[in-house]
């Protein structure tokens, strides 16, 4: 066998180990060698390697029956953390997470201004802090991935943010110059997609996660990998049009789908027909617990306007599973079967219809788990975490 050959083996043995120790939580070297199906021999050496390299911890596990109790393996979780960063048109929200994938730090920062030099200045001096702040663990910040509500290209600059109505923009380049470390930035709902397969129970290969807050786009995973496009441009499913010549959009289209279906075209529609500029999301569940006529003829045509969108996806992509991330959705009572009954196509084939778990914190926990993968360099990444965690 060559060098190279060698090497390249270890260093996918140790991906495997890895990705098992994080999915089970705690295991013996026994029953990893069992799940991984490599020698104990080969198990022995890799855990050694990776227990001095301080990315694992060893702990006795209690038990009652007699006999001596068997040294478990865990991920020392708090070695490094992960920034997850999501630039939204409103605000921008951080999240740390240790190495398990567990939130241990959340902020937001409302943005007064839409200009790119004050949200990058903004970025810079967030990051510098949670830098310093967390310089003290082995691995300190592992990666910072930040994900754009627009679409980002594959060289990974930003092309188009429609709120922001940015063209052009070198978001990762001018925070690289500024902070002399690695920026990864990734379409939102890339990550929301990411986010569903890492943390959440979905078994599918096939799902699409439709992000639909200031806008709305798709994380489509196809066996199980991203669909991207050409340019990096797959998924702008919020940009099509779904009204002809309908309400001007700031892409240069007329009647895009999210000036329909989207929950900020919800809010505003809702706000004006209500004469309140200031309406809350618990304002709106409070008018959805009483009845309010106008609220429910709202929701009733946002409903209908989010099914034709589907619709459009199931028959372009047959996803095994939707995923809808929408905080507004969570307060109207069984929005996926009033959802469902809008299909009437009988070509319309997929297997289920949810309602995100993770809500708006989708994208910031798709970002940290990116980071992890990445530090990690690992194939696979299955996190088991209380609900509690992420909401």
């Amino acid at each position: 066998m060559a060098i190279g050959d060698a090497a390249y083996i270890k260093k996918i043995n140790r991906s495997q180990i890895i990705s098992k120790i994080i999915e089970q939580g705690m295991v013996s070297r026994a029953d990893l060698s069992k799940i991984t199906k490599l020698t104990r021999a080969t198990i022995s050496v890799q855990v050694a390697d990776l227990l001095e390299e301080e990315l694992l911890v060893e702990s006795q596990q209690e038990h009652t029956n007699v006999g001596r109790k068997p040294i478990m393996l865990s991920l020392n979780r708090r070695a490094g953390y992960a920034l997850g960063i999501d630039l939204d048109f409103r605000s921008i929200s951080f999240t740390v997470t240790d190495l398990s994938g567990s939130p241990v730090k959340t902020d937001r920062v409302v943005l007064e201004s839409s200009n790119y030099d004050d949200v990058l200045e903004i970025l810079i001096n967030q990051i510098r802090g949670y830098q310093s702040q967390y310089s003290h663990s082995r691995f300190r910040i592992v990666g910072i991935v930040i994900g754009i509500h627009g679409i980002v290209k594959n060289d990974k600059t930003i092309s188009f943010v429609t709120q922001h109505k940015w063209y052009d923009k070198d978001l990762k380049g001018d925070l690289e110059r500024n902070l002399h470390t690695e920026i990864h930035v990734e379409n939102n709902a890339n990550l929301c997609s990411f986010a569903e397969k890492v943390y959440t129970r979905h078994q599918s290969e096939n799902l699409v996660s439709v992000s639909m807050y200031s806008g709305i786009g798709l994380g489509i995973l196809i066996n199980g990998e991203q669909l991207k496009g050409y340019h990096g441009y797959a998924g702008e499913m919020g940009h099509m049009i779904i009204i002809p010549d309908g309400k001007p959009c700031n892409c240069g289209n007329l009647g895009c789908w999210e000036l329909y279906a989207s929950e900020n075209s919800f809010l505003k529609q809702l706000a004006e027909s209500l004469n309140n500029p200031l309406l809350s999301y618990d304002e709106v569940e409070d008018l959805i617990h009483a009845n309010n006529p106008v609220v429910m003829a709202q929701i009733d045509e946002f409903l209908k306007y989010i099914a034709i969108g589907l619709n459009n996806i199931i028959n372009l992509l047959n996803p095994e599973t939707l995923v809808l991330n929408s905080e507004l959705l969570k307060l109207i009572p069984n929005a996926e079967s009033k959802i469902k009954s809008n299909f009437k196509s009988s070509i319309s084939d997929y297997k289920e219809l949810l309602i995100s778990e993770l809500g708006t914190n989708a994208s910031v926990m798709g970002a940290c788990a990116l980071s992890i993968k990445n530090f990690l360099e690992i194939q696979e990444l299955r996190f088991t975490i209380e609900n509690d965690d992420y909401e």
